[in-house]
């Protein structure tokens, strides 16, 4: 039988398919490797097998369409200084308009406020005051752990969305979607912990947008950085 994996509902990005950070963390889970880049060909389907292509680059695919490629890669990313817990849930409150006023996805797994607590992630990173970083805090939901560790898709679902806080256009221009994540893991995630995410921007091409993201434990430990890059929609 072919090799497979299912995008549950609850893990959705837009209403009708996955979230790109969680089902880059599947993907990604496929092959044995420290850091991992995952490019998105086209939405992920949820609650159907998408066959497993092994090769180089591995393949997930929904029948004859490409939904997802991923390679071992090297992630040298510089990481800025962290946010404390108290600094990062001020940011977040402020920056929480920003992330509920025409959201072009308001049930995303990740930033979408129409999610309750402990369902959603509700991470909504706000600017820190004096520094060109992004910051809001996190205390995993056991449901996303095994033995008390978060599972690493849900990792890659929190290094996501805040990659997008520093670019993208917040109702003032068209939606922005992943296109490519990449992450490396350093440390287990501890669920019910609170935690730190940061996040920064690195540049601009025309409709290309890039952004990073590191998820620091609350005593300042690196656990995870990752890379992305989005594309802004056509209108």
């Amino acid at each position: 039988m072919a090799e497979a994996i299912v995008i549950p509902s609850r893990f959705n990005g837009p209403e009708s398919s996955g979230n790109g950070g969680y089902t880059c963390g599947v993907v990604a889970g496929l092959l044995d490797a420290d850091a991992v880049e995952v490019s998105l060909r086209s939405p992920p389907p949820l609650e159907r097998p998408l066959t497993v292509q092994r090769g180089d680059p591995l393949t997930v695919v929904d029948g004859g369409t490409v939904v997802a490629e991923a390679a071992r890669v090297e992630l040298d990313l510089d990481v800025p200084e962290p946010v404390g817990v108290k600094e990062a849930g001020e940011a977040a409150r402020t920056g929480y308009e920003r992330w509920t006023t025409g959201h072009p996805f308001p049930t995303c797994f990740v930033c979408g406020a129409d999610r309750e607590p402990g369902d959603g992630l509700r991470i909504f990173p706000g600017q820190v005051p004096g520094r060109e970083v992004w910051a809001a805090s996190w205390t995993p939901d056991a449901s996303l752990a095994e033995a008390g560790t978060v599972r690493r898709e849900c990792v890659w679902a929190a290094l996501d969305c805040p990659t997008s806080a520093p670019v993208a256009n917040f109702g003032e221009g068209e939606a922005v979607v992943l296109a490519r994540l990449a992450a490396r893991l350093e440390a287990p995630v501890e669920a019910g912990r609170p935690h730190v995410l940061v996040s920064w921007k690195l540049g601009e091409e025309g409709r290309k947008r890039h952004g990073a993201a590191a998820l620091f434990s609350e005593t300042g430990e690196l656990l995870a950085r990752s890379r992305a890059l989005w594309i802004e929609l056509r209108g």
